[in-house]
């Protein structure tokens, strides 16, 4: 059996996409976050990559941050609808409706991975906890098989893994996003595809004004290729930088990646 194929990108375009294609082999869309774009600009996005290349997306704001977040400044169109009902993983008919229109624009890209990354503000909590469980059950529903959910929770969810496992390892095609560079993933039996973003180092939980040194890169290598040993299971890896100098510190950790043998793409 082939060894894991480590699919190397950035959260975002660091560089024009034409250029970025020629680099990369996969992308986490952004602009998806702040305003879910219209279908015919998604079909143009997938018209203009390579026919390998992988779009990962951001899912829609709306759905894991409420309407009080700093980051509904940056929304040119407002959801319809009760506001309160949106943001926090609520189970409720505006949020699985915004949920639905997200995966519509993911399938149009043939996107591999939908990442939901939850607000610190969306702590652990017995309340918080029912709707995530309850929000993920009905979300997968409308998924279909090509396509894999990644959670990336944060604040006091990072202090209760069992509870991280025990939801995401109850649903099948939902998968942990973390920074294997700050804590170790949750990976379920059978896992096939894991997720990882970089921050930066430094800070609380993000610091995008890092760049990362060839130490920290070779370190990062070291870690993933002990995670591949561990899981043997696992058939594809998304390394995704979100930090400042993401561009560059891709291509290098791709090339050291390399250098350490494993089989980055």
């Amino acid at each position: 059996m082939a060894p894991a194929a480590v699919f190397v990108g950035c959260c975002g375009f660091p560089f024009s996409r034409k250029k970025y294609y020629e680099l990369f082999s996969t992308v986490e869309l952004q602009q998806t976050f702040y305003d879910l774009p219209e279908r015919s600009l998604a079909e143009k996005w997938r018209r203009e990559a390579p026919s390998s290349f992988i779009f990962n997306m951001k899912a829609w704001q709306v759905i894991t941050h409420p309407p009080t977040s700093p980051t509904w400044r940056r929304m040119r169109r407002r959801p319809q609808g009760r506001l309160e009902n949106y943001g926090y993983l609520r189970p409720t008919p505006e949020n699985l409706e915004a949920w639905r229109k997200s995966v519509e624009i993911a399938e149009t890209l043939r996107a591999r991975v939908m990442v939901l990354q939850t607000p610190p503000s969306f702590g652990y909590s017995g309340e918080n906890e029912r709707n995530a469980r309850e929000f993920f059950s009905r979300a997968l529903e409308a998924v279909g098989d090509a396509m894999l959910v990644g959670w990336e929770p944060r604040g006091s969810w990072l202090e209760n893994y069992d509870a991280i496992k025990d939801i995401v390892c109850g649903r099948p095609g939902l998968i942990h996003v973390v920074d294997i560079l700050r804590r170790p993933p949750v990976v379920c039996e059978g896992q096939e595809l894991l997720y990882f973003r970089l921050h930066g180092l430094g800070g609380r939980e993000v610091n995008y004004r890092y760049k990362y040194r060839d130490e920290d890169l070779a370190r990062l290598a070291s870690i993933l290729a002990s995670i591949l040993e561990e899981y043997d299971s696992v058939r594809e890896v998304y390394v995704m930088f979100n930090n400042i100098y993401m561009g560059e510190d891709a291509q290098r950790f791709r090339e050291i990646a390399a250098g350490m043998g494993l089989r980055v793409i």
